[in-house]
């Protein structure tokens, strides 16, 4: 009988799907077979040109420093399965140690070099990194680590520690046979999901080579890159939107410009000397192009492509965008590090391109499915109507790391992905975010856990209750606030005092903007806390 409703319900469920056929992935490949495949005819081409210095490395280039570098990870002890941690800006190093760890049969775990070292510690601790890859900047962050977990430094190693060459000087074919199953780890980013604290991210080699071939395989490609094009990668690489363009520029045979910060004029000299064709970018990026006043100072006629993702872009700006660079084609994706990351993307950047509205994050990729469901019951929604985006296919998350609770709260038993957004389809299969149910910060992209935030803010003597809530933003897109109910009726506890306090222990992007001070926190009577009610009182212009 359960089976029977069961089966009414999918009849029921209004599904989505691509506007584009459906392809062949192939999914039995580890990630890096996947990457250089067509090697022998293409490995000469340009892969990664390093910015700050202009080294050009082939395909070929690429390919036998990663295997070398396995071989090199191999002879450090790391074993299938092991971890390692890579705590590096955008370079050539940081591509090769994640290609080398897939190559043994190693899990990359990659971390924002701005962590504070507590923030390192507990992910090194959480992922049970066995190896971390760094800068001799950042050897005061992670020397405490040494115990537990091997250093090396792609720079001057501080005495008695490896430097990186001496991984990629090693024999490349002395790495062990490993038999890779697709359902095999080989990414584990870090995420607060839809609640809660972060969490690694089980990302397989099947389920990433999965999403690449999604965006960029097929005679229809539903992001069309070429061999000729020049891929912007600054955004940053531990970032899975980063990564995953990365691995489509891999799989394209494009050429990827390594840029390892934002500044902007840098980066529109970069553009100009490089004559980049795609710039992936996030709002606060497309903010900093669009009031530059420098922008005529460079030939920028070499782009064809902006992809937006990370946070939503606000009309305003994609039409200030569009106004200034006319011939480029301009749209947004949609991802989540748990869906592998990307779930819509802008038919715009097909080989046959079809418009999209503005606003829109584009239509679901192919090969895999989504619906929209009613969030109080889970009932499938039909077009137009809001609720919880839900998706279903290859590409996404095997699972948290030691989680299974939090998985079971994400992926239902059908296998459809609950995202904690809010968006509805239209007519024409396009999706448009309106909400999010989730208690996720977003700041430039970054993620910001509350639950984070609220506990180190309750082991402050002073404060007896907190709630932390985003706050809008017009260069971050949102910024961390925190209600406060000071404790036993104290009233010398000043905001900047709280600031201070979480300043120390954070990176810069989990600051806290603003602090309110209320006499208690709105909760359900089951003690959650009342965001919404909370969001409400900030867009009611809360009184200094």
């Amino acid at each position: 009988m359960a089976i029977e409703t069961e089966r009414k319900q999918q009849q029921k469920d209004t599904i989505f799907r691509s506007k584009l056929p459906d392809i062949y992935i192939p999914k039995h490949l580890p990630l890096h077979s996947y990457c250089f495949e067509n090697l022998s005819e293409l490995g000469s081409l340009p892969c990664l040109i390093n910015a700050p210095t202009g080294e050009t490395y082939t395909y070929t280039d690429v390919e036998v420093t990663s295997r070398r570098v396995a071989s090199g990870l191999n002879k450090l002890g790391i074993q299938q399965g092991h971890v390692i941690m890579l705590l590096l800006p955008n370079s050539p190093e940081f591509v090769f140690a994640f290609l080398g760890a897939s190559f043994r049969g190693a899990i990359t775990t990659a971390a924002n070099p701005f962590f504070t070292p507590a923030e390192i510690a507990k992910q090194a601790k959480a992922s049970n990194a066995k190896l971390l890859i760094t800068q001799a900047c950042y050897y005061d962050k992670v020397k405490d680590l040494e115990s537990e977990v091997k250093l090396v430094f792609v720079d001057s190693p501080p005495e008695g520690h490896l430097h990186f060459s001496e991984l990629a000087l090693a024999d490349e074919n002395e790495i062990p046979e490993v038999n890779i199953n697709p359902d095999d780890v080989v990414a584990l980013p870090y995420s607060s999901g839809t609640t809660g604290l972060p969490k690694g991210v089980m990302l397989t080699h099947k389920g990433m080579v999965t999403c690449t071939a999604q965006q960029v395989d097929g005679d229809n490609p539903n992001l069309y890159f070429e061999t000729e094009d020049v891929i912007l990668c600054v955004l940053p690489l531990f970032h899975i939107y980063s990564l995953s363009i990365l691995l489509c520029g891999l799989r394209a045979k494009a050429a990827i410009l390594l840029m390892p910060k934002f500044e902007i004029n840098a980066l529109l000299g970069l553009v100009e000397k490089h004559r980049v064709t795609i710039a992936p970018v996030v709002p606060p990026i497309v903010l900093a192009i669009s009031k530059s006043h420098d922008l005529h100072k460079y030939d920028l006629s070499s782009i064809r492509i902006f992809k937006s993702g990370g946070a939503p872009l606000g009309k305003e700006l994609e039409d200030t965008l569009r106004s200034k660079f006319p011939k480029a084609k301009l749209g947004q994706g949609y991802g989540m590090t748990e869906a592998g990351p990307v779930l819509t993307m802008c038919l715009t950047f097909a080989k046959e391109p079809i418009d999209v509205k503005p606003g829109a994050c584009g239509t679901v990729v192919r090969n895999a499915e989504m619906k929209i469901v009613d969030p109080e019951n889970d009932r499938s929604l039909p077009p137009n109507q809001p609720g919880e985006i839900c998706i279903r296919g290859d590409q996404i998350m095997k699972g948290y790391l030691k989680d299974p609770e939090a998985t079971e709260r994400t992926i239902d038993k059908e296998g459809w992905l609950h995202t904690g957004d809010i968006g509805y389809i239209d007519d024409d299969d396009e999706l448009f975010i309106v909400d999010r149910l989730k208690e996720l910060i977003k700041y430039k992209g970054f993620q910001v856990a509350p639950a984070e935030l609220e506990a180190l803010l309750l082991s402050h003597p002073k404060i007896s209750d907190v709630a932390v809530v985003p706050m809008k933003d017009e260069a971050a897109g949102e910024v961390p606030v925190a209600f406060v109910v000071r404790s036993n009726g104290n009233t010398d506890t000043t905001e900047d005092e709280i600031k201070q306090f979480v300043s120390k222990q954070v990176v810069f992007y989990k600051r806290i903007n603003r602090v309110f001070f209320i006499d208690a926190i709105p909760k359900s009577p089951s003690g959650k806390i009342l965001r919404k009610d909370l969001r409400a009182k900030l867009a009611a212009g809360i009184p200094n």
